[in-house]
C-alpha cells in the first residue's frame, strides 16, 4: 500500500489524515495516510524512513518546511520563491519539493467568488505563510500586490524576488494612507486573539477579509471586519482543503472534490 505522512511537531491537532483519506475514498485509492510526531532534529531521518517503507509523498507542517526545503533534489518555482515546503513526493529516488498554500488560498477566495484580478489586495504579515502564497496571488494579476509587516525590511526582502517593483512592501502603519480591495491576514495574530495593528478605516474600505487561520469561531480579525460591515468574511478552513487537494493532486493526479470534506470538517468545528 502506499504510504504518505504528514510531519510536524505538535501535529496532533492536524486534519490531514481525515482530509487525504476523504479524499482517497472519493477516487476509489486506497493509500495509508497518517499523521507522524517528529523529534526536533529527526525531521531527515523521519524522511529517508518514509521512502523506505514504500512512502510516495508527504506533507510537511511547522515547524520542518525549510528542513524539507534543503532536503529535495528538484523545486518548483513556487516552493523556490518560498523557500520552504509543504509537500514531498518521491519517484525513483528523486525528492520532489513543492508547496500549495497559495493554490489552496487562491482556490478558496475564488470558490467564495471573491474577484482578484484587478483587485487591489493587501497581505499583512512577511512570514513563512505570506511567502508561501506570494506567488499565487501574483498570477491572478491583481491591479496591486503589498505586503505589510511590522518590519519592513521583512516585506522588502519578499516583494524584491519580483521584477520591476510590481509588489509593494509597507509597514503596518503605512496602510492607512491607501485603499484595498482585498485584506489577507498571514500574521499569527488570528491564532492568538490579538487585534490587528490596521486601523478600522483599512479594514471597512474592504470588500473581502480573509484570515488563513480557522477556529470553531471567527478570529479577532474577522470579528472586527463584520462589525465594519465588510460584505465577505472568510477563514482558513478552505484554504486548508484547497492545499490538500492540490498535494493529492501532485501525488496521484487526481483532482479531488473539495465541497464534502470541508462541508464535514466545518460541522466538526460545530
Amino acid at each position: 500500500m502506499d504510504q504518505y505522512r504528514v510531519f510536524g511537531n505538535p501535529i496532533a491537532q492536524s486534519k490531514s489524515p481525515f482530509i487525504h483519506q476523504k479524499f482517497a475514498a472519493q477516487s476509489k485509492l486506497i493509500i495509508n495516510y497518517q499523521s507522524e510526531l517528529v523529534t526536533l532534529g529527526q525531521f531527515e531521518v523521519a524522511v529517508n524512513n518514509l521512502i523506505a517503507n514504500n512512502g510516495k509523498g508527504a506533507n510537511v507542517t511547522a515547524p520542518f518546511k525549510e528542513q524539507a526545503f534543503a532536503m529535495c533534489d528538484e523545486l518548483s518555482e513556487k516552493a523556490k520563491l518560498a523557500g520552504a515546503v509543504n509537500t514531498l513526493i518521491f519517484t525513483d529516488g528523486v525528492i520532489y519539493g513543492d508547496t500549495t498554500d497559495g493554490i489552496g488560498l487562491v482556490s478558496d477566495l475564488l470558490r467564495h467568488q471573491v474577484t482578484l484580478k484587478n483587485s487591489n489586495i493587501l497581505l499583512l504579515g512577511a512570514g513563512g505563510a505570506a511567502k508561501g502564497v506570494v506567488q499565487a496571488l501574483f498570477e491572478q494579476s491583481p491591479k496591486s500586490l503589498t505586503i505589510a509587516n511590522r518590519t519592513l525590511s521583512k516585506a522588502q526582502a519578499i516583494a524584491e524576488q519580483y521584477p520591476n517593483n510590481a509588489i509593494k512592501a509597507i509597514t503596518f502603519a503605512d496602510t492607512e494612507e491607501l485603499t484595498f480591495d482585498v485584506i489577507i491576514n498571514a500574521t499569527s495574530a488570528g491564532l492568538s486573539g490579538d487585534s490587528l495593528p490596521i486601523s478600522n478605516k483599512t479594514i471597512q474600505h474592504a470588500n473581502t477579509c480573509y484570515d488563513m487561520v480557522y477556529g470553531k469561531e471567527p478570529t479577532a480579525f474577522l470579528k472586527q471586519a463584520k462589525l465594519l460591515g465588510v460584505e465577505h468574511i472568510i477563514d482558513g478552513l478552505g484554504m486548508l482543503v484547497g492545499q490538500a487537494a492540490a498535494s493529492f493532486q501532485l501525488w496521484t493526479e487526481v483532482n479531488p472534490d473539495v465541497e464534502p470534506v470541508l462541508h464535514s470538517l466545518r460541522e466538526q468545528l460545530l
